[in-house]
């Protein structure tokens, strides 16, 4: 009879111990499709999003610029948020927009 509990004792520890081992294996998995997803999605992202602020800043009078609706037109005035945009040869045609609204950019004096 000690014979019997002594070894439901050994099996009980084996089972703990496999069950530890299955559980830092499940982490490990967890870890490596945590790096997975950032290097595939969030890393590209931000890196996408440093580049528009950096070409955001360089914005000047003058630049030609495609917008998100498809518009081409020549900034005429930047603030900090919002920028004069002349569209076509029609010199009425100003619209303000905000800088977000701006997706290529051209330097130079395309419009002059």
């Amino acid at each position: 009879m000690y014979n019997f509990i002594l070894m439901a004792a050994e099996a009980t520890d084996a089972e703990q111990a496999g069950g530890s081992g299955a559980f830092i294996l499940l982490i490990a998995q967890i870890a490596v499709l945590g790096l997975i997803f950032y290097f595939l999605l969030i890393r590209p992202q931000k890196k996408q999003q440093k580049q528009m602020e950096a070409m955001l800043s360089t914005l000047e009078k003058g630049d030609s610029v495609v917008t998100t609706s498809g518009f081409y037109g020549v900034v005429i005035d930047v603030m900090d948020e919002i920028v004069i945009v002349e569209f076509g040869n029609n010199k009425n045609c100003r619209i303000p927009m905000k800088k977000s609204a701006i997706v290529e950019l051209e330097k130079g004096n395309a419009g002059a």
